[in-house]
């Protein structure tokens, strides 16, 4: 069996997803180490890469002691935290104050930078809270228990 030249098959996808998935973890940790770069949104990128490539790397940022709550919340829910709302918004204030302050921009674009946030902290506010905590032994990747004797 041969695969044609330039057609992209099933193994080249979930390399790339997994490589990319890694990219994002990568952009995640350094974004965990800087004070202005998001960590969230490329380990939700993450997973999402991993759920199309590698459901062992999936399972353990899902399960991650740290952003694993926050990740199940919004993979499971599509949901944000009352405190993760408030550091979101808080951030995207702060970074367009910062903006306006350091690049002096035009009114027109202040006005469009100032949409552009806007919508984004609309879309951000307008997510629902997590219903309930996320349950310790939801079965995110976990290898299915063995029914007792």
């Amino acid at each position: 069996m041969s695969v044609k030249p330039g057609r992209v098959t099933s193994y080249t996808l979930r390399a790339g997803y997994f490589v990319l998935g890694i990219l994002m973890l990568v952009l995640a940790f350094i974004g965990a180490l800087l004070p202005l770069m998001p960590t969230t949104i490329f380990l939700i990128l993450a997973v999402w890469c991993f759920t199309r490539s590698s459901p062992r790397l999936e399972a353990w940022v899902l399960n991650h002691p740290t952003f694993g709550p926050t990740l199940r919340a919004w993979h499971d829910q599509g949901a944000i935290s009352r405190r993760a709302k408030a550091m979101a918004l808080t951030g995207m204030a702060a970074g367009y104050v910062m903006f306006y302050l350091a690049a002096r921009p035009g009114i027109l674009l202040a006005l469009f930078v100032g949409f552009l946030i806007g919508c984004c902290a609309f879309y951000v506010g307008s997510r629902p809270l997590p219903s309930a905590p996320p349950s310790p032994d939801a079965n995110h990747g976990a290898a299915p228990e063995k029914p007792g004797d």
